[in-house]
């Protein structure tokens, strides 16, 4: 990971007795694995820095919708935003496939690529063409799958489902390539938009599906699996470049340190947090990847990026 820690700047020694905050935004729950992860990410950065650099973490989208939150960190202000690559594809094109259904199995495949060449050229394009620094990009919060009012069994059986997904087009575009009509909605409104039927279901993780209690609104969690979620917490450069080179440093890595520490955590977690769904009510339909994973292939073919997947492929010796 050391191209994300590549560039740091150096400030006057007057910069480096001065106190810096940084307030981290997420739209994920209190009660979130990762959110746990960004308050020991706070802990362990406030004692590296003696004080120096105070980390505040915001769940619930409390200072806005994570575009919004990008929008202030382009602008300069002291926010940092868990973020993934389908946003982070609206302004770096290529990094969006990190986004696409089955473009990894697992943590570890996607980790491979963002430790990568390719990868680190997308962070570089990031920082130096739109003012945007990855701090790290190892955060993961599992894999994500579709909970229905009906089973789901093949892309078929999607047909006419309103789906909620992020807004980004490697979300949008990986949804409808699987059978669904993808609705962009904020997370937070995902709920009531079912419980009112202006959504049929939702795609998510099990680590937000539990919390947000889709079991009162849902029956089945159809375990497709198609994206592998890994996240990135990004500050704006111009905020970066404020920070002493030492901050700079220990943030950078701390921030990578606690990214894959809680991955494992969180991967830890998924049995737990299925169970817990079908505790209260909902059932598992096992899934045939194969036939979802064949349909996946025209949004990367209408995104441009079959040939871009077999080259990454190549890159992590994956078949």
């Amino acid at each position: 990971m050391s191209a994300l820690a590549g560039g740091l700047t150096s400030c006057s020694k007057k910069s480096a007795e001065k106190t810096f905050t940084l307030k981290l935004s997420t739209q994920l729950n209190e009660t979130s694995v990762m959110v746990k992860g960004f308050k020991e990410l706070a802990e362990n950065v406030k004692t590296k820095t003696n004080g120096r650099l105070t980390i505040q973490v915001y769940p619930s989208a409390q200072l806005g919708t994570d575009e919004d939150v990008i929008e202030q960190a382009l602008q300069g202000v002291n926010v940092a935003v868990l973020t993934d690559g389908g946003r982070m594809g609206n302004y770096v094109k290529d990094i969006g496939i990190i986004g696409m259904a089955y473009f990894a199995d697992n943590y570890d495949d996607v980790l491979k690529v963002t430790q990568g060449k390719t990868f680190a050229g997308w962070v570089d394009k990031l920082a130096t063409e739109n003012d945007i620094r990855v701090l790290s990009f190892n955060w993961y919060d599992g894999s994500r799958s579709f909970y229905t009012h009906t089973p789901v069994k093949a892309p078929a059986d999607l047909k006419g489902q309103r789906i909620r997904t992020p807004g980004a087009p490697a979300w949008a575009e990986s949804v409808s390539a699987l059978g669904a009509t993808p609705v962009a909605m904020p997370w937070n409104d995902t709920y009531s938009g079912i419980q009112s039927k202006a959504l049929d279901g939702c795609e998510v993780q099990l680590t937000s599906a539990v919390p947000a209690r889709l079991y009162e609104v849902v029956k089945y969690l159809d375990k497709t699996e198609h994206f592998q979620l890994i996240n990135g917490l990004i500050v704006g450069e111009k905020w970066f470049k404020t920070l002493p080179a030492d901050l700079q440093q220990i943030l950078v890595a701390e921030t990578q340190a606690m990214g894959e520490k809680n991955a494992r955590e969180v991967e830890s977690k998924a049995a737990e947090l299925e169970a817990e769904l079908v505790r209260q009510g909902i059932t598992v339909v096992d899934v045939d990847k194969e036939p979802f994973k064949k349909a996946a292939d025209a949004a990367y073919e209408k995104l441009g990026f079959t040939n871009l997947r077999s080259q990454i492929y190549k890159e992590i010796g994956k078949k």
